[in-house]
């Protein structure tokens, strides 16, 4: 697996030149229309993380594939990835129309934490079938991405801001209101979601980065300088699972990601997740899995 692919290595692979604007004082916003594969041919975006946001209309008929999750879409969708999640999209030639908007962390600076919406949320949802309706009205705010990028007015990043979070807007309203907590972020809900990205910035392992090093929730605790007894009752309180079931989910879910993407063998891959021994690794996976994973690699 590769590192996270930068905003310069898009640019690289995208359009072979980099923007004068791309590490300025206001973070980094563009727009792009998909270009279609020639007849014939196929093209598959590559399984990785990028070091950017990305929230993509698609109409078409392709498979998503981010972290162990494969999301098939038929006809159209929206989708929002995130530095965290690794995804990948397959059948690229069978989008009949696509357009996307990129922007970094620092695009948002000072103007809210993006991180905190549910689209971008390690556990959240990330692709939004949209019925024929819907399409029509995420067009019209992409539409006005184009006019308010290409237009001389002073603060148009202020607007194309305010149209990032309309796009946010309408997709965790498609979803049960349930879902939501109404509430203001507590203490328990900090701990638990910085928690949470220090899980996911462990991940994916790649040559650069070959092994986790937070296993146990005593050395998250350490990390976040809070006693394990007060991070176990926070994450308790905010997920209703313990911390080590947590990071038991996160370390199975990676495993089944190597499995089925990498070159490494099982020893290895058991080694990168924090097992002294392969055969913990195959007694973990089993259980969880009721499998090994050998034959979940070759199912």
């Amino acid at each position: 697996m590769k590192k996270p692919e930068t905003l310069e290595e898009f640019y690289k692979r995208k359009a072979t030149w980099i923007p004068e604007n791309l590490r300025n004082e206001i973070g980094h916003f563009n727009l792009f229309q998909h270009e279609p594969v020639e007849p014939g041919k196929t093209r598959t975006l590559p399984y990785r993380r990028r070091d950017f946001y990305k929230i993509m209309l698609v109409e078409g008929d392709i498979e998503m594939q981010y972290a162990d999750k494969v999301v098939n879409i038929e006809k159209q969708a929206l989708f929002f990835s995130n530095p965290l999640i690794p995804y990948r999209c397959l059948h690229l030639e069978n989008i009949r129309e696509g357009v996307y908007c990129i922007f970094n962390q620092q695009f948002f600076h000072q103007f809210g934490d993006i991180r905190q919406y549910s689209v971008f949320h390690p556990t959240g949802e990330h692709v939004f079938e949209l019925s024929d309706e819907q399409v029509l009205s995420v067009k019209r705010i992409y539409e006005r991405m184009y006019e308010e990028i290409n237009s001389d007015y002073i603060h148009k990043y202020d607007m194309l801001r305010n149209l990032v979070f309309e796009l946010l807007h309408f997709a965790m309203k498609l979803q049960p209101s349930s879902k939501f907590d109404k509430q203001p972020m507590n203490a328990s809900q900090r701990i638990s979601t910085i928690f949470m990205e220090l899980l996911e910035r462990q991940f994916p392992i790649e040559e650069n980065h070959p092994q986790v090093s937070l296993r146990s929730p005593s050395d998250f605790a350490q990390q976040l300088n809070v006693h394990v007894n007060h991070l176990n009752r926070a994450i308790k309180e905010t997920a209703g699972k313990t911390t080590s079931q947590l990071i038991g989910e996160r370390i199975l879910q990676e495993s089944k990601i190597m499995l089925k993407h990498s070159q490494w063998n099982v020893s290895e891959i058991a080694w990168s997740l924090g097992f002294s021994e392969v055969t913990h690794f195959n007694n973990f996976f089993k259980k969880m899995v009721g499998t090994s994973p050998g034959r979940f690699r070759n199912g």
